[in-house]
C-alpha cells in the first residue's frame, strides 16, 4: 500500500535526520518541507500542530509531532 508522507524539518534537527533516514533505509517516499525557509508550510504546520517543533510527520490522515519510530512503524506497517 502507498501511503501519503510529509515530514516537517529545519536543518539542524537531529531527529529529522533521523527519520529522513529511517523513511530512506526503508524505501518510503516522503515529502519534506523546511519550515526554516518555507513560511507558508512553516504556518501550516503551525496551524496543524499548534506549535513549532519539529519533526512533525504527516502520514496518510495522521499527524505525528516527533520522531515516534514505533507509532511511524506500526502507520506504515514496518517491523519497529
Amino acid at each position: 500500500m502507498q501511503h501519503s508522507v510529509a515530514i516537517y524539518t529545519t536543518p539542524s534537527c537531529h531527529f529529522c535526520h533521523l527519520a529522513k533516514d529511517y523513511f530512506h533505509e526503508n524505501n518510503i517516499a516522503f515529502a519534506e518541507y523546511d519550515v526554516a525557509a518555507d513560511m507558508e508550510k512553516r504556518k501550516e504546520m503551525m496551524d496543524m500542530t499548534k506549535q513549532l517543533g519539529v519533526p512533525v510527520i504527516h502520514i496518510d490522515d495522521t499527524v505525528i509531532i516527533g520522531f515516534n519510530k514505533p507509532k511511524v512503524a506500526e502507520l506504515l506497517g514496518l517491523a519497529a
